[in-house]
């Protein structure tokens, strides 16, 4: 019936390059349960609106994006450890109006790298930026004892943080950069993986990136978290100069399935969620 049917949504600002609804609905469909995902574009300032609406509705479960990821963590009544650790949510579940906040994105970062065969272990880490999604990748990379983290950011005072949290939690080596030419060339000179956390090339911006081509080197891991396109601009330069690249498919799938579990319970249909994803993304790219 209609009526029983549980909804789950995503929220964020924007969300047109979202493919969420898509794998979710898929992975629902393939499974025969009775659940729905939508998206919902949800501005900043609507954002404690938006989260009273979600108990007014009953809407089960939620995926949290940009640029809600740390600010929704003050309108929830629980957060689950790692969550806590990182201060940012990107899934809630909703149980009898209690707002429960967790966080994928980093595990699923991790398993895509480790997926692509890349061990963290004493490598330098270069990552750009210093928000939601930031802060959940570097506190499950520094889990992998790289010998240095360093954070580049446009705002150094959010990278600042974002270093001195890490450092509290790790043993390993944190600094953080302003996103400028000479801290870029510096950074990425001795990195051995750089992941960029920002939203910078996605759709439709899709001729934007945040390390100029010239300061890549042939010998760089490059992993970006923006999916659609399925490979930004900056996957494009790294491709022509020679690097190893990792695209933001596996990660969205990855947490994905991690959101999925949380929500019903049930091991999420991997290969079901991944195909979804790429026809669409593959059909945008056409």
């Amino acid at each position: 019936m209609v009526y029983d049917t549980r909804v789950c949504c995503l929220i964020g600002d924007p969300i047109e390059h979202t493919v969420s609804p898509i794998i979710h609905n898929a992975a629902f469909q393939k499974l025969g349960l009775n659940y729905l995902y939508l998206a919902f574009k949800v501005k900043k300032s609507m954002l404690k609106e938006a989260i009273e609406g979600i108990k007014a509705l009953n809407i089960k479960g939620l995926n949290v994006t940009i640029p809600h990821k740390i600010e929704v963590v003050k309108y929830l009544n629980e957060v689950d450890e790692i969550a806590e650790r990182i201060g940012a949510v990107n899934t809630i579940v909703n149980k009898d109006g209690v707002l429960k906040g967790y966080n994928t994105d980093g595990e699923g970062a991790l398993m895509a790298i480790k997926e692509n065969g890349f061990n963290l272990k004493n490598k330098i880490v270069a990552i750009v930026g210093a928000g939601g999604a930031a802060r959940a990748v570097s506190h499950f990379i520094v889990l992998e004892n790289p010998s240095k983290v360093t954070i580049l950011n446009r705002t150094l005072e959010n990278a600042i943080k974002l270093a001195e949290d890490l450092r509290k939690k790790t043993k390993v080596y944190c600094e953080a950069k302003t996103l400028d030419t000479y801290s870029i060339k510096e950074s990425v000179t001795e990195a051995d993986l750089l992941i960029n956390c920002t939203s910078v090339g996605m759709y439709p911006d899709v001729e934007k990136t945040p390390i100029p081509k010239d300061y890549l080197k042939k010998d760089l891991v490059i992993m970006d978290i923006v999916y659609n396109p399925l490979q930004t601009r900056l996957l494009r330069d790294a491709v022509e100069i020679g690097c190893k690249i990792i695209n933001g498919l596996d990660m969205l799938v990855n947490q994905a399935a991690l959101s999925f579990k949380i929500w019903t319970g049930i091991e999420a249909p991997l290969d079901i969620m991944k195909k979804a994803a790429l026809e669409v993304l593959e059909k945008k790219r056409l």
